[in-house]
């Protein structure tokens, strides 16, 4: 949101997109503004293989995904021609979806100064447009099927994301060991080196660690990737705040955990206390009860009925199941080889859209409106599941930061 002595909203309408348009030089002028403002946020978009924008094609992307060759160790036979190996082909589809947003102003904030007004506006829809459409990267390429728990300090290995503590933190060890599971799926590199995506509360712990390779130290020799921050273990560290948090919302109004209301046993009725909750307003979340977690298939005021049966004692916590250990978060590092996954060019699909005040004929008969906005056509896809490791950890921020 954009931040002005006045609240832009007494002066806009909601909503409303007009007609009309500018040049042509002030359309690739905004648009440039709008691309390069998107760039930054554009992290996880970075490292994927990307395709045209199959225009006139229907409203899917396909990328070919192509299989390897068995070793030849039959030797050959002087003169004689063998039979050669033909290759597998499969395709991998995507439904393309349409994105975007914008704002209306009026002529009392814009006033004379119009230009300044869409640029810095323009400026943010960038920044929202580059956050936006990475966010949907990001969200497909999370659902990899490669896991890893991170072992708490004493070496005790979790089996499941909800038994993931602040105590359970990403180490060297676990680099070297998401690394090597890449290795061993002969998972192509960048430049001899593989990839991680993480959030800051990670590499706070990380950086502790006595092998880390800062950029500063060697990006003379080596151009950086955006948001890269050092190497560890020939993996190449990218931080961004956009990196996945799993962290469930309060289950109540007024509280965070909510407490069972008599003891459970064997059951999935499950009577509460200790949170305002409106009726169905848990329905399809998941909570942890005792040592359960479930999914809420309804709820009362005052009672779960969950997919499960649990058991608890009387007042046992109930959390937010959606993170780790008592609802703590747990962060999503991804560790990428080359070609993992694919999204299309962002450059074909993406448009910013400035109609100036006067634009819109009898929409508009006072002239009081201008408006600036974007829109883009987005999809991306796991194209080799095996290039794809997620290392899930806790961390020293896991009771403060929130999902994303």
């Amino acid at each position: 949101m954009i931040h002005y002595p006045y609240d832009i909203q007494l002066f806009a309408e909601s909503n409303v997109q007009t007609t009309g348009g500018l040049t042509a030089e002030m359309k690739t002028y905004y648009g440039m503004e709008l691309l390069e403002n998107a760039k930054p946020q554009l992290v996880h978009n970075q490292f994927a293989a990307t395709k045209p924008l199959p225009v006139g094609g229907g409203k899917t992307v396909e990328w070919r995904k192509f299989g390897s060759f068995d070793k030849a160790l039959t030797p050959l036979t002087e003169g004689v021609t063998p039979d050669g190996s033909g290759i597998s082909v499969s395709y991998i589809t995507k439904e393309l979806a349409q994105y975007g947003d914008y704002t209306t102003v009026s002529d009392l904030l814009d006033l004379t100064a119009i230009d300044d007004v869409v640029l810095e506006i323009t400026d943010r829809h960038g920044a929202n447009m580059g956050l936006t459409l990475d966010t949907v990267t990001r969200n497909e390429i999370q659902q990899g099927n490669q896991v890893i728990y991170a072992p708490d300090g004493s070496g005790n290995q979790p089996t499941s994301r909800s038994e993931l503590t602040a105590d359970h933190k990403m180490t060297g060890e676990l680099v070297a060991k998401a690394a090597t599971a890449l290795k061993k799926m002969n998972a192509p590199t960048f430049d001899g080196r593989y990839v991680c995506i993480i959030h800051p509360s990670v590499a706070f712990d990380l950086r502790q660690d006595e092998g880390w390779l800062a950029a500063h130290q060697y990006a003379a020799v080596r151009e950086l990737f955006s948001g890269e921050i050092g190497e560890l273990h020939g993996v190449r560290f990218v931080e961004t705040t956009e990196a996945k948090i799993f962290r469930g919302e309060d289950l109540a109004s007024d509280s965070r955990n909510l407490a069972v209301n008599g003891a459970v046993n064997n059951s999935a009725a499950v009577p509460f206390d200790g949170g305002t909750v409106a009726a169905n307003a848990l329905a399809g979340r998941y909570v942890i009860v005792g040592n359960t977690r479930a999914r809420v298939v309804s709820n009362t005021a005052s009672a779960l009925t969950l997919d499960r049966s649990v058991t608890a004692a009387d007042n046992a916590v109930i959390c937010p199941g959606e993170g780790g250990k008592d609802g703590c978060a747990v962060y999503g590092c991804l560790f990428l080889g080359k070609g993992a996954y694919g999204t299309v060019d962002l450059s074909e699909g993406t448009e910013v859209i400035v109609k100036p005040r006067g634009s819109s004929g009898t929409a508009d008969p006072l002239d009081q409106r201008s408006s600036v906005g974007w829109k883009g056509i987005h999809a991306a896809a796991i194209l080799y599941d095996e290039y794809i490791v997620r290392v899930e950890c806790g961390s020293s921020y896991s009771d403060q930061d929130l999902a994303n």
